[in-house]
């Protein structure tokens, strides 16, 4: 059982998904939580999104690196993506929830971008509308609000299927589980 290293790749697929995952929670607990503690209403909304955009260029950059190491992996384990049990629903699992998790982002900061552009919205925190919020930016801080915790969610699934697929590199799972997709394939 040949087995060459991909650190490079490896790396770049866990890194991206501990950032993307470390980022999303801190933004829900430190950004968004801290933005109810600012004393103006009206700034409440505008601080958090700012906050957001300063992190936005580094979490795409996370998820564009977390994207590519897990493409180079799926490359570099074809083999066993193909041939081992378990590791083809994995891998399958593991992209749907990275999608899903993609879309998460994607659509938490159009959701943001909505908050953003309703300068001086007077607001509970970053996520909770106020009395006085326009029911339009109350719309989004509800979705937001709820979606905030979808993404570290997901995320965190990510970094658990991952360990999974590690554990499955061990030669003693390899060896069962080409056996075990073998029998699956003669019956």
């Amino acid at each position: 059982m040949s087995q060459s290293r991909n650190t490079f790749i490896r790396s770049m697929h866990d890194l991206g998904a501990a950032a993307w995952f470390g980022g999303s929670l801190a933004g829900a607990i430190g950004i968004n939580g801290a933005a109810s503690d600012i004393d103006d209403p009206a700034e409440r909304a505008k601080i958090a999104a700012n906050g957001w955009a300063r992190w936005s260029p580094v979490n795409a950059a996370a998820i564009g690196t977390h994207a590519l190491g897990g493409l180079g992996l799926i490359l570099a384990n074809r083999g066993r993506v193909q041939d081992q049990a378990g590791v083809t629903s994995n891998t399958v699992v593991k992209t749907v929830i990275t999608g899903l998790a993609m879309a998460s982002t994607a659509y938490s900061g159009i959701l943001g971008s909505r908050i953003a552009a309703a300068d001086d919205a007077s607001s509970a925190g970053a996520t909770n509308p106020g009395e006085e919020t326009p029911s339009d930016v109350a719309t989004a801080q509800r979705q937001l609000n709820m979606l905030q915790w979808v993404t570290p969610a997901l995320t965190a699934l990510i970094v658990v299927l991952g360990a999974q697929q590690g554990e499955q590199q061990r030669p003693k799972e390899q060896k069962a589980g080409k056996v075990k997709k073998a029998l699956q394939r003669t019956s």
